[in-house]
């Protein structure tokens, strides 16, 4: 008994010793639980958790804290990103980027010097094109590849993911031919004579994609490193990462337990993994220092409205009897969304066209009825593209609108094309949520858009490009404040993730991530919003990142 005594002595004694932090003389800024912006010039915070937030008399109610000058920096609640791909931006880094070529052919000679830089790999792939931005926006061709590069495989994946293009060496290997049918959800395009042309849509991307070699061990680690580092350097301490398979159900728990997480991780089990019900019958997935939760699942309603995928009610305007592909048939939709709502995992549902919203809406709102689920925070991921009668839906059945501010400004160039000036008015429609009383997770959808998170305030705020077109905003009248969009990416997001007590601002009690960045963006020219830079990343009281 005394030998226990003394070290409950001992061990109190070492915890009177261990002194809170306090940054002084900083902007800050954060949101409460109710969405209030608070502004503070000193934050407190010990044991990685927040103590209080307020001005410079802190210092004298946490006698003998550590003083950390904030040198009149602005700070920020770390931001969550609603919305991203984690594992998939760790592998971008990591191959070729062809975001910023401007022609096919521009690609296809981008392709070949990455190759002759790269002999040893069996497979070049990569991610980034879209022929919107090319002249003539025409899709893309095996034979365009094959010009610069025919003795080695080619696949890469169009900017949004949902379609990629391939030479022919990769359609070969894969046995694409002639005679090979869509499968259900995808679409194989093809030339005059029914060849394949060399670019696959939606799940007919599922036919060349197996037959690429697996990542091993090191390339898997290299990923998730190269995400974690890029993504803390933006500001972005915990993301929603929509759609995971068992194996990074896996790697995550293990990263979780050997304390590897530095960005915290909300999954979403991919609804397409074979293994979904073992893994919904395990239960939640959570680790006391908040770094990993799984608790929801990702389902695939149809594609993306660049790829013509995006499911519509009518007609694509500038593709006559085409209303694009339902990734989930509509058969599967209610036993799908009975398994998930059943297990009490909140249900993520990628719809971008009206159809596949509508779709959505009608089978939670059935699903109700006979499982119940309302409760969970249901989500429609992108919610892009509705028809007006349909939005009111979203408060009624309390599902929230995860969206992603640069998809406005990405698609803008094409978006009217596609859909006809009428169907425009229910598309990107933020302020149409807002003013309903929708709360909006906001993210950027990584790697289909960059993961700037400022890069989504500006796009937010301005409905402008980073040239700052069109000059107006592109469907001004559906932008956001910047109040707004800032409560998207905090504690609207933390809230999309029943995360809200201990994520998403600085109040008493939360995590203490936060960052310091070069302007104060709440006394900022909204059009240099997006020219932020992040000077440090701080995760549960711990600097994690500064600028170089």
């Amino acid at each position: 008994m005394k030998t226990i005594m003394i070290w409950v002595t001992v061990l109190f004694s070492l915890s009177c010793l261990a002194k809170p932090t306090i940054i002084s003389n900083v902007k800050g800024y954060t949101m409460s639980n109710s969405g209030a912006l608070m502004q503070f010039s000193h934050l407190a915070f010990d044991n990685g958790k927040v103590l209080a937030l307020g001005d410079h008399t802190l210092i004298n109610q946490f006698n003998g804290a550590v003083i950390i000058d904030g040198k009149n920096r602005t700070l920020l609640p770390g931001l969550i990103d609603a919305h991203g791909h984690f594992m998939g931006m760790g592998v971008t880094l990591l191959q070729i980027d062809v975001r910023e070529d401007k022609s096919a052919q521009a690609t296809a000679l981008h392709v070949r010097e990455y190759a002759a830089q790269n002999p040893d790999l069996k497979w070049i792939t990569g991610r980034g094109w879209n022929q919107v931005l090319w002249p003539g926006k025409a899709f893309p061709t095996a034979k365009q590849l094959d010009e610069y590069i025919a003795d080695r495989p080619v696949w890469l994946s169009r900017v949004d993911g949902h379609a990629g293009w391939a030479n022919s060496k990769a359609l070969a290997l894969a046995g694409i031919t002639k005679d090979t049918l869509d499968p259900p959800g995808g679409k194989i395009l093809r030339d005059e004579q029914g060849n394949p042309s060399g670019v696959l849509i939606d799940t007919a991307q599922d036919l060349l994609e197996k037959h690429i070699p697996q990542a091993d061990k090191a390339f898997y680690e290299a990923s998730f490193n190269a995400a974690q580092n890029h993504l803390l350097s933006l500001g972005i301490t915990s993301m929603h990462d929509a759609g995971i398979s068992e194996a990074v159900y896996h790697f995550y728990q293990q990263k979780a337990k050997s304390n590897q997480l530095g960005v915290r991780i909300y999954a979403m089990l991919s609804a397409v993994d074979p293994n979904l019900e073992a893994m919904l019958s395990k239960g939640y997935i959570t680790d006391d220092k908040d770094f990993l939760s799984i608790r929801s699942v990702k389902a695939y309603g149809d594609g993306a409205l660049g790829s013509r995928g995006a499911a519509l009610l009518e007609d694509y305007s500038d593709a006559p009897h085409n209303r694009g592909l339902l990734v989930t048939q509509e058969n599967q939709l209610k036993p799908l969304f009975e398994t998930v709502l059943r297990n009490k995992f909140q249900l993520n549902f990628h719809a971008i066209g009206d159809r596949a919203n509508r779709l959505a809406l009608d089978q939670f709102a059935a699903t109700y009825k006979t499982i119940g689920g309302r409760d969970l925070r249901n989500r429609i991921e992108h919610a892009q593209v509705i028809s007006l009668q349909d939005i009111p839906r979203f408060k009624q059945l309390d599902i929230i609108p995860a969206m992603q501010p640069t998809h406005a400004t990405s698609d803008m160039n094409m978006a009217e094309d596609r859909v006809g000036k009428d169907r425009l008015r229910g598309a990107y429609a933020w302020q149409r949520f807002i003013k309903q009383g929708s709360r909006i997770a906001l993210g950027s959808d990584f790697p289909v858009e960059l993961a700037n998170p400022f890069f989504g305030l500006h796009a937010a705020v301005t409905r402008q490009d980073r040239r700052n077109q069109p000059t107006e905003g592109w469907i001004a009248s559906q932008a956001l404040t910047l109040e707004q969009a800032f409560k998207g990416f905090t504690i609207d997001a933390a809230y999309a993730a029943h995360q809200e007590d201990v994520l998403g601002g600085l109040t008493e009690g939360k995590w203490a991530d936060f960052i310091l960045v070069d302007q104060d963006i709440f006394d900022q020219d909204p059009s240099q919003l997006w020219k932020t830079q992040v000077l440090e990343t701080w995760v549960a009281g711990k600097r994690v990142y500064q600028q170089p």
